[in-house]
Order: C-alpha cells, then sequence, then structure tokens
C-alpha cells in the first residue's frame, strides 16, 4: 500500500520540456492564474488529462454499460462548475487547462472583485482572510464547487471587511 506519510508526485511533467511555444505559454498562464510555479500548472494539467481519460475509456463501453457509468461520472463535473447541466461525454472532452483554472478559489475571489489583482487573492487566501461559508480556506488552488461558489466573502473579524481599507481602494 505504501506509506501514508510519503508524499508522492501529482502531476507529470510535460514530454518536452525546453519548446518555446509550450514555455510562453505556460508563462502566460502563471501570471493569468497567478499560479506560484509549474508544478502548480502541472498538477491541474494532469488532473484534466485523468478526467479526459476517463470519458475516453466511457466511450469505449458497451451502450448500457455507458449509461450507468456516465449518470454516476457526469453530475461530478457538473458539481464542480465544469459542465452545464445538460452535458454529454464530448462535452468532457472539450474541456480545457483554463476551464479547472477558473474553478480555483484564487481567481474566483479576484473575478468577485474581492481583492485588486490575482496575486492579491492568493495573498488574502494564504493570510487566511477569505471564508467559504464559514469555513476558513487558506489554500489558493481550492476547487470551488457551484454551491459554494456564493459563499465567498471575507471572515467576519477581517480588518478588509471595512471598505475603506487601503488595500481594497480602487486607484
Amino acid at each position: 500500500m505504501g506509506d501514508p506519510k510519503k508524499q508522492r508526485k501529482k502531476y507529470e511533467t510535460p514530454r518536452h520540456p525546453w519548446r518555446r511555444e509550450q514555455l510562453e505559454e505556460e508563462l502566460k498562464l502563471l501570471g493569468e492564474y497567478g499560479l506560484r510555479n509549474k508544478r502548480e500548472l502541472w498538477r491541474y494539467k494532469t488532473m484534466l488529462s485523468k478526467i479526459r481519460a476517463t470519458a475516453r475509456s466511457l466511450l469505449g463501453k458497451s451502450s448500457e454499460e455507458r449509461e450507468k457509468l456516465q449518470k454516476e461520472y457526469l453530475p461530478k463535473l457538473v458539481k464542480l462548475g465544469l459542465l452545464p447541466e445538460n452535458a454529454s461525454i464530448d462535452d468532457i472532452l472539450d474541456l480545457d487547462i483554463k476551464h479547472l483554472l477558473e474553478r480555483r478559489l484564487q481567481t474566483l475571489v479576484f473575478k468577485l472583485n474581492l481583492a485588486k489583482s490575482i496575486h492579491q487573492a492568493r495573498q488574502l487566501i494564504t493570510h487566511r482572510h477569505i471564508t467559504i461559508g464559514d469555513k476558513i480556506v487558506s489554500i489558493p488552488g481550492y476547487l470551488v464547487t457551484k454551491e459554494e461558489e456564493t459563499l465567498i466573502k471575507y471572515k467576519p473579524k477581517s480588518p478588509f471587511n471595512n471598505p475603506d481599507h487601503p488595500s481594497l481602494k480602487k486607484d
């Protein structure tokens, strides 16, 4: 089984790490979504490839088995906000890395105008100023579900609840 204390790699590195187009695309995504390093990006790419691999394996099953497994798998992705309600397996194959990155807490805090920049959003989360419902979440890469999206706000005792806080004023 393995030692539960031993950390395992949750990402796969690119096959060709020094291709110019790939490096430029990765760097652009790092800046746009405020990721700390490329390992964070690779983790989401690996997650996406596993989601798509599951969808491809569903396509290879017999029709009655596919329907059964599809009814179990699609609602998970709909709940996460990656797919619309009436999605099909083909929609899973159309998913992009940006769909996953848009569901991160850091991105949503910035999009909800709780922070002035994507980098400030990361800082607010790691400094424990952001809650989802009544739970403090200090992980910028936390994938937010559709239900939790409306519950994102500042912690009640946070100084950022004051609209006159200097770091929240728009320039």
